[in-house]
């Protein structure tokens, strides 16, 4: 059986849930630049969309952290593709995740950067599956709670496709 994708959450609600988390990173950090670390590749897309509706200062880096490879479950193996540019040290940091699962990203990658002397950090995800952690996380910011099921869109990919559907969709007839 062919691979379908149903939608999930509509594109609509996501450019509305987005501009919510953007007044309130805004009100939050008032006074303030906030740092977004994007982690790449899936949160491209969302903190792209997140800066836009920030208003206070904003500086933007990458990073590249894996533990699915190309399939559905995560490997439980954390790699390091590409580390940031600049340095966090006194930066009021905001990591850009696209989805939380077990945790064990964001686990390892908030004890790597807290290392590196940020004034503040705080974790914000486009979609969360809380039930699936397996590691403690503090999110500051969800854009969405949702069910265990494999998700694309809006960065999102199953084996590099659907990254770029508007809206976050479930892929039927994936094992």
């Amino acid at each position: 059986m062919a691979e379908t994708v149903k939608v999930l959450v509509p594109e609509e609600d996501v450019a509305k849930r987005i501009k919510e988390l953007g007044e309130q990173i805004s009100k939050d950090y008032a006074g303030k630049q906030v740092h977004l670390i994007c982690v790449l590749k899936g949160g491209v897309f969302f903190m792209c969309e997140l800066a836009k509706r920030i208003t206070v200062p904003v500086s933007m880096d990458f990073m590249s952290v894996s533990s699915y490879g190309d399939g559905t479950k995560s490997s439980g193996v954390v790699k390091i593709a590409k580390d940031l540019d600049e340095t966090l040290e006194g930066k009021d940091v905001l990591i850009v995740e696209d989805i939380i699962d077990s945790g064990r990203t964001l686990y390892y990658l908030m004890d790597i950067l807290a290392k590196r002397n940020p004034k503040s950090m705080k974790l914000c995800t486009l979609l969360d599956k809380p039930e699936r952690r397996v590691k403690d996380v503090k999110v500051d910011y969800v854009g969405f709670n949702i069910p265990d099921e494999f998700v694309v869109g809006y960065g999102l990919d199953y084996a590099q496709r659907y990254r770029n559907l508007p809206f976050i969709g479930v892929v039927e007839g994936v094992e």
